[in-house]
């Protein structure tokens, strides 16, 4: 199993799109927070560019996140809002200090 990490997701809504993709979101929060593995899923937008959201996750291990992106709440929300993201980045963090 692998270690713990921090991973920052970066989405960014088509134009138009930031409403629909910020209910999608929301929507994930606290099921995400429910599963066992997650230590932090935190939603965030950016003050300076409003169709840019971040999610600030911490996972147990590389299979929890997994088990996560195939949950039936993340497997909804790219059915019902994967239409509205123009761009996905996911960043993985190892703490060191």
């Amino acid at each position: 199993m692998s270690q713990p990490f921090t991973a920052i997701a970066t989405l960014t809504a088509k134009p138009g799109q930031q409403d629909v993709l910020e209910q999608a979101l929301r929507a994930l929060v606290e099921p995400s927070r429910a599963e066992p593995g997650c230590g932090q899923y935190d939603l965030h937008r950016d003050l300076a560019d409003p169709q840019v959201f971040y999610v600030i996750e911490q996972w147990a291990s590389d299979e929890i996140l997994e088990a996560h992106n195939a949950s039936a709440h993340f497997q909804k929300f790219q059915a019902s809002a994967g239409h509205t993201i123009e761009h996905f980045q996911l960043k993985r963090l190892g703490k060191i200090a």
